[in-house]
C-alpha cells in the first residue's frame, strides 16, 4: 500500500469521524509543538555560534574580528541561498502576509528549514537583526504545508498559518498572549470565535515547548522593583513622542537603505557594500552585534559596560557624558546596521532591533532626567516602556507592543505607561508613514494586506481566475455577413475584433447592429471595422481587482475586455466579479 493511498484512506476516515473544526484544533497542537521546536533550534544554534566566535575576547581592547565575522556570515548566507538552495528565502513576516493575501496560503516546503539555516548564520556571525521573523516564517511554512498535505481549503490553511505564526512568536519570546495579539493585529484581517481557539492552542503548545527547553523565566530577568509615580506621567508622554521619532528615524533609514541596495544590480556588489557598512559599525560599536539582548539585559540593571566592551571607547565607560553619547550613537546606527545586514543578503527580523532601539531610547531619556536632577526616575521602567513605544512605531502594532513588553519583562505594573507611550509613538509615526516596514513593499505593489474584510476579499481576487474566454472573435476585415454567421454560433452579445496575431482593435455589441443584421443586401458591403468601437477602458492581466472594480464603477460597463500587451485575452464581467466576491465573503464569514 502506497503512502498516497494511506493518506487518502486517512482523509476519508477523518471526514467521516472528525469535523473540520475539531481537526483544525488537533492540528493546532501539532503545529504549536513544531513551531516551538523551530524557535528553540534557532535560539540554541545562534547562541552556540555566537558563544563559539566571541568567547575569550578581552573586554578592554577592540577586536578586528568584529569587522571580519559579519563578512563571513553574510557571505555564507548568500552562497547558501544563491548556489545551494537556489531559491529566494525573503524576510519572514512580509512573506507570510504575501502568502495569505496573494498566494492562496501557499508557502513552499523549503521555507520550513531555509530560514532556520540562513538566520542562524546571519545572526550568529553578527548580523544586526533578530530571529523572530525567520521563526514566524518557519512556523507559517509548517502550517501551510500541513494544511496543503491534508487537502484543507484556503480558509483553514490560512488559519493554520496564523496559528503557526502565533506559536512561533509565543515560543521565541515566551509571550503566549502577545503572540495571539500579534496575529490579530498584524496578520489576520478577520476572526471568528471558532478561529480564536486554534490560535490559543498553538500559542500555549509552543510556549510549553519553549519552557521545557529554555526555562520558564522571562526573556529579560527583571522585576519592577518600584512602580511608576504619577509625577512621571509627563515624562512618559515625552517618551511616547521620542519613541515615535526614534521609530521614524529607523524607518527612514531602513527605507533609504533598502532603496539604495535595490538600485545595485549584482548580488556581490550588494554583499560588499553591506559587509563594509556593517563591519565598520560593529568594529566601532560592538554592542550592535547580533540581536543585542545581552546589551539590553545588562543596561536594564544599570550596567552600561556592555556598550563599551571590546571597543576603543572602553576607557570612557564610567563617564556620564560618554554613556549618553554612546546610547545616542547606537540608537541611530542600529538602523544602518540592520538595513546593511538585510541589504547584503542576510536573513533576520525587525523585532529585536526595535526592542534594542526602544530600550536605549528609554534609558537615554531616563539618564538625561537623572543628570539634570530628577533622581526619582527609574531607568529600567523607562527602558521597558521605550521598548513598547518603538515596537508600536516600527511595526505599527501598539497592542502587540503593550502585551509583548508586559510578558517579556514581567512589567505588568507598567500597563498605563505602556499604553501611553505605545499610543503616542504609533500616532506620531502614522502621521508620517501610513505603512510599516513590513508592508511598504506590499503597498507599493498593490498587495497590501488589510484588516477591512471587504477590501481584503477584493484584494484576494485576481483577473486570471475570473477570465471568460468563450467570446467569439471576428476580424476587422470581415464583412457583416461573416459577423452574422459568428452571431448565430454564439450565446454572447459581445464580439471582440481581433487579428490573427491576437491584436485587439475593438468590440461589436449586438444591440448596436440590430438595425443592419436583418438587411442581407448589406452583408457584403459593410465591413466589421465600420461597426466596431473601442471600449472606454480595458483591464490588464496584471491589474489588481481593486483597479478593475474602480474601472467598472467609472464606466458602467458590464463586460470589460482584458488585454496583455495589446493582445486580446478575454473578458471579465461585472456579474462574475460580484458573484465571486459574495462567494468569498460568505466563506470568510462562516463561524
Amino acid at each position: 500500500m502506497t503512502k498516497v493511498s494511506l493518506l487518502t484512506r486517512f482523509l476519508i476516515w477523518r471526514r467521516k469521524h472528525i469535523s473540520d473544526t475539531r481537526f483544525v484544533e488537533l492540528l493546532s497542537v501539532v503545529i504549536g509543538v513544531l513551531s516551538g521546536l523551530a524557535a528553540v533550534i534557532i535560539k540554541r544554534v545562534v547562541g552556540y555560534v555566537e558563544h563559539l566566535l566571541t568567547k575569550g575576547f578581552a573586554v578592554d581592547i577592540y577586536n578586528y574580528y568584529y569587522f571580519i565575522y559579519p563578512a563571513i556570515g553574510l557571505f555564507l548566507t548568500v552562497v547558501f541561498i544563491k548556489f545551494i538552495l537556489k531559491k529566494p528565502v525573503g524576510h519572514g513576516i512580509p512573506n507570510v502576509l504575501y502568502a495569505i493575501s496573494k498566494n492562496s496560503g501557499i508557502i513552499r516546503s523549503y521555507q520550513m528549514f531555509a530560514s532556520i539555516i540562513t538566520s542562524s548564520i546571519t545572526v550568529g556571525f553578527g548580523g544586526s537583526v533578530g530571529l523572530e521573523g525567520p521563526t514566524v516564517s518557519t512556523g507559517a511554512a509548517i502550517g501551510s504545508n500541513i494544511g496543503r498535505l491534508l487537502r484543507l481549503d484556503y480558509r483553514r490553511i490560512t488559519l493554520l498559518i496564523a496559528a503557526a505564526s502565533a506559536g512561533a512568536m509565543s515560543a521565541i519570546f515566551k509571550a503566549p498572549i502577545a503572540a495571539i495579539v500579534f496575529v490579530l493585529e498584524v496578520l489576520m484581517f478577520d476572526l471568528t470565535m471558532s478561529a480564536l481557539v486554534p490560535l490559543l492552542i498553538s500559542s500555549v503548545s509552543a510556549a510549553l515547548v519553549s519552557y521545557a527547553f529554555m526555562g520558564q523565566f522571562s526573556v529579560y530577568h527583571l522585576q519592577v522593583m518600584e512602580p511608576y509615580e504619577m509625577i512621571d506621567i509627563p515624562f512618559f508622554i515625552l517618551l511616547g513622542f521620542l519613541s515615535g521619532f526614534a521609530s521614524l528615524t529607523f524607518t527612514k533609514v531602513y527605507n533609504f537603505m533598502e532603496d539604495t541596495f535595490d538600485k545595485i544590480d549584482t548580488w556581490y556588489k550588494k554583499l560588499m557594500l553591506g559587509v563594509g557598512i556593517l563591519g565598520v559599525l560593529l568594529f566601532f560599536f560592538p554592542s550592535l552585534y547580533g540581536e543585542g539582548y545581552n546589551v539590553i539585559s545588562t543596561s536594564l540593571k544599570g550596567d552600561y559596560s556592555e556598550l563599551f566592551n571590546n571597543s576603543m571607547f572602553y576607557g570612557y565607560r564610567n563617564n556620564t557624558m560618554a554613556i549618553l553619547l554612546m546610547i545616542l550613537a547606537i540608537i541611530v546606527f542600529k538602523g544602518f546596521a540592520t538595513s546593511a545586514t538585510f541589504g547584503a543578503g542576510g536573513i533576520g527580523g525587525i523585532f529585536a532591533p526595535s526592542l534594542f532601539i526602544g530600550a536605549n531610547t528609554g534609558l537615554l531619556l531616563a539618564e538625561i532626567l537623572i543628570y539634570i536632577g530628577y533622581d526619582h526616575v527609574q531607568p529600567s521602567n523607562f527602558a521597558l516602556v521605550g521598548m513598547a513605544g518603538v515596537i508600536a512605531g516600527i511595526i505599527h502594532a501598539p497592542l502587540t507592543a503593550i502585551f509583548l513588553i508586559a510578558e517579556l519583562t514581567g512589567g505588568y505594573h507598567l500597563f498605563v505607561p505602556l499604553m501611553i507611550v505605545s499610543t503616542l509613538s504609533y500616532s506620531t509615526i502614522k502621521y508620517f508613514y501610513s505603512t510599516s516596514v513590513y508592508t511598504r513593499q506590499l503597498a507599493r505593489r498593490g498587495e497590501l494586506f488589510t484588516h477591512d474584510k471587504d477590501k481584503m476579499v477584493i484584494k484576494m481576487m485576481n483577473v486570471k481566475d475570473l477570465l471568460e474566454t468563450e467570446f467569439k472573435t471576428i476580424s476587422k476585415d470581415a464583412t457583416l455577413g461573416d459577423l452574422v454567421k459568428v452571431i448565430t454560433q454564439s450565446k454572447r452579445n459581445v464580439f471582440p475584433v481581433v487579428d490573427e496575431d491576437g491584436t485587439f482593435h475593438g468590440v461589436v455589441h449586438l444591440n448596436d447592429i440590430r438595425d443592419v443584421i436583418f438587411k442581407p443586401e448589406l452583408y457584403d458591403k459593410v465591413k466589421v471595422e465600420s461597426l466596431m468601437h473601442a471600449p472606454m477602458t480595458s483591464a490588464s492581466l496584471n491589474d489588481s481587482m481593486e483597479e478593475v472594480v474602480e474601472k467598472f464603477q467609472k464606466t458602467a460597463q458590464y463586460n470589460m475586455v482584458v488585454l496583455d500587451d495589446g493582445k486580446y485575452v478575454g473578458f471579465v464581467s461585472r456579474a462574475k466579479v460580484f458573484s465571486k466576491y459574495r462567494e468569498m465573503l460568505k466563506e470568510f464569514s462562516e463561524d
